[in-house]
């Protein structure tokens, strides 16, 4: 008898694959009485990946039935959703995209069964000799995101009407599938939008258009999913920047290259102040690098073997070439850094170190400039020049578990005080194609690593193979308001670039030692971090990072001069606070307010005159009336202190 996953499993519709013996296979897997088969359901996490990449196959079959020219790129399910390359005359318009969804969704009712089949390289080239770009991908191991190939074998689905036995489709994939298209439904399935793309993302390769879409196991699930888009589009840190006059990306400076606004400046300042009050609380002593440097700082460093492609082109100065055209001073070229770690080294070579200076503690508010790829550039998250809050520990060997611990407390409790609260942490470990450095040096560290993840009392995933070339590395992962995750912090351990810069320091026996580097950057970047918080809170920071704390709005020009005196008692106290002395009416002033997201608005008229008093107006719509001066003098500033939410 011949058994498949769905025989050992049992029919159930919520049902879409099974892992077999560890692999995940499509249910019609045949399988041995022996094999260890357990069920994948359809909202699981690999149930959707399967969902998804199932809903991509239909998708792509949709539009070669509309566009009959188009040639497949490839395919793979991503985060909420897929995407399908394909190579067409033209863009797909708006027009076109709806088109798609029908037919996807026409295709997904249908209830096509999706049917594997194992070929040999020679059987794939023949059938696909219409669709060059699969051809491409046939003998290659793919990767990750590449679905059509890098499996055991070969293998091709069809599409098949399950009524006349016809093949519908067929695509070279990897698999698996759900096992028919109905497992779809057509109300959760969506076609999202359109871009260019290049093929397999190399810019030298040919232009594609690329399908976004997305496939949910049910309408109400979908219907969740588009209003959570709808609410991060409204948090779009790109469109409040602009909304609020925070900041711009001015055309005549370059793409991805940030100017900051006044107000945007005050939000920046306000972040950069409070973190270097807590770093010199916690001992850290204050850098300062250029810009550029000459290449060899980068050879010595390994970047340039390890890190070229992310970097500025060199610029070649100080030849010296006289009137013969003789070259009388050979030049050097000189880099955009695109980190500061290289510089901070040399500070710490200067000059002789004892044991008893460390821990050292450097830490630096650094502009550094990477050359980004224009399809990543996306507004401060993925800039070209940004400013890292980057710091540099030497420790010793026995000082470095104690410091891994203390910083990464340090690090969690200062993301909680600009109001992220919800944790997980990455642990990267090594890619030995990608690394540097001895295994016993990387085990140290990983476990050195390890350890203080676990005292947290966090989850910890790890990333195999993610680290960077020099060391193993810790991410604080923090969930924003409406629960994205976004990569924060870093510390890595590196024993690398000590040996690289011989850096040494004198032991308490009289002996040169060599001492351990942890790279740690808290905010990631200022501008990244300032975009997530400005998502987060959706424009409405909270009174002690708000651009504009208070807004004294008066009923009439009369109440002006009053409302000024209010003013400048709070700028005594240290409050940003503006007076809205425009012509316009007290309720559109109030309107004003609110779209600006101000925390506090002060009303006054003539009652509020007579008793000394203002009338409150928060963020949320309600009113405190007749409140004395001082007394609300004392409520906006105990609430910037104590860095409320309000």
């Amino acid at each position: 008898m011949s058994w498949t996953a769905l025989d050992a499993l049992g029919a159930d519709r919520n049902m879409v694959a099974a892992r077999i013996n560890g692999r995940l296979m499509d249910l019609a897997t045949p399988i041995a009485e022996a094999d260890d088969v357990e069920p994948v359901l359809i909202d699981s996490e690999e149930g959707l990946y399967i969902l998804r990449h199932s809903a991509a196959h239909v998708a792509a079959q949709a539009v070669q039935r509309l566009f009959p020219e188009a040639k497949l790129g490839i395919g793979p399910p991503i985060t909420d959703g897929f995407y399908y390359e394909f190579d067409v005359p033209e863009p797909f318009t708006p027009e076109d995209l709806k088109a798609i969804e029908k037919e996807a969704i026409a295709i997904a009712k249908s209830g096509q069964e999706f049917r594997r089949r194992v070929v040999t390289e020679d059987q794939a080239v023949a059938e696909l000799a219409h669709e060059p770009y699969k051809l491409r991908l046939i003998g290659s191991d793919g990767g990750a995101e590449v679905m059509e190939v890098g499996g055991v074998e070969l293998t091709v689905y069809d599409n098949v009407d399950r009524k006349t036995g016809e093949v519908c489709w067929s695509d070279l994939c990897r698999g698996p599938h759900v096992p028919n298209t109905s497992y779809i439904p057509p109300n959760a399935i969506k076609i999202m939008r359109s871009s260019a793309s290049y093929w397999l993302g190399d810019q030298a390769n040919e232009s594609l258009q690329r399908l976004y879409g997305t496939a949910w196991p049910s309408k109400d699930a979908l219907k969740a999913y588009l209003t959570f888009l709808e609410e991060a589009e409204r948090r779009d840190h790109r469109r409040l920047g602009t909304e609020l006059d925070l900041f711009s990306f001015p055309e005549d400076i370059g793409s991805g290259l940030a100017v900051f606004h006044p107000k945007g400046g005050v939000v920046r300042r306000v972040m950069e102040d409070y973190s270097r009050t807590r770093h010199e609380e916690a001992g850290y002593e204050f850098v300062n690098s250029p810009h550029i440097t000459k290449s060899q700082l980068f050879e010595k460093s390994g970047h340039l073997d390890w890190y070229a492609e992310a970097m500025y082109p060199p610029m070649h100065l100080d030849a010296v070439v006289d009137a013969e055209g003789q070259v009388r001073r050979q030049g050097a070229d000189y880099y955009l850094k695109p980190m500061n770690c290289p510089m901070h080294n040399l500070i710490f070579s200067a000059r002789g170190r004892s044991y008893r200076e460390l821990p050292l503690r450097m830490f630096e508010f650094g502009t550094v400039y990477r050359y980004e790829k224009s399809g990543v550039v996306q507004g401060l998250t993925r800039a070209r020049g940004f400013t890292q809050d980057d710091a540099h520990i030497y420790c010793t060997h026995e000082q470095m578990a104690g410091e891994l611990d203390s910083l990464l407390t340090f690090v969690l409790n200062l993301l909680r005080d600009y109001g992220l609260e919800d944790f997980y942490l990455e642990l990267s470990t090594r890619n030995p194609e990608k690394s540097v450095g001895g295994e016993d040096e990387w085990n140290q560290a990983t476990q050195a690593l390890r350890e203080a993840a676990t005292k947290q009392n966090l989850e910890l995933i790890l990333d195999e193979g993610g680290a960077a070339f020099y060391g193993p590395k810790i991410s604080v992962q923090a969930k924003d308001a409406i629960g994205r995750t976004w990569q924060m912090s870093t510390i890595q351990v590196d024993f690398q670039l000590p040996q690289r810069f011989d850096l040494e320091y004198q032991g308490s026996d009289g002996t040169k030692q060599r001492p351990v580097m942890i790279h740690r950057a808290l905010f990631g970047s200022i501008e990244r971090f300032f975009a997530v918080l400005l998502e987060h809170y959706a424009g409405a920071f909270p009174p002690w990072l708000a651009p504009v704390q208070v807004i004294g709005i008066p009923i009439t020009d009369d109440h002006v001069d009053y409302l000024e005196d209010v003013a400048a008692k709070l700028r005594h106290r240290g409050v940003r606070v503006e007076v809205d002395t425009s012509d316009d009416r007290m309720q559109k002033k109030i309107r004003n307010a609110q779209r600006a997201k101000t925390p506090y608005m002060l009303i006054a008229g003539d009652d509020d005159v007579a008793a000394g008093a203002v009338s409150f107006r928060y963020r949320d719509g309600t009113q405190n009336n007749g409140v004395a001066i001082d007394a609300a003098i004392e409520e906006i500033v105990t609430a910037i202190n104590d860095r409320v939410q309000v």
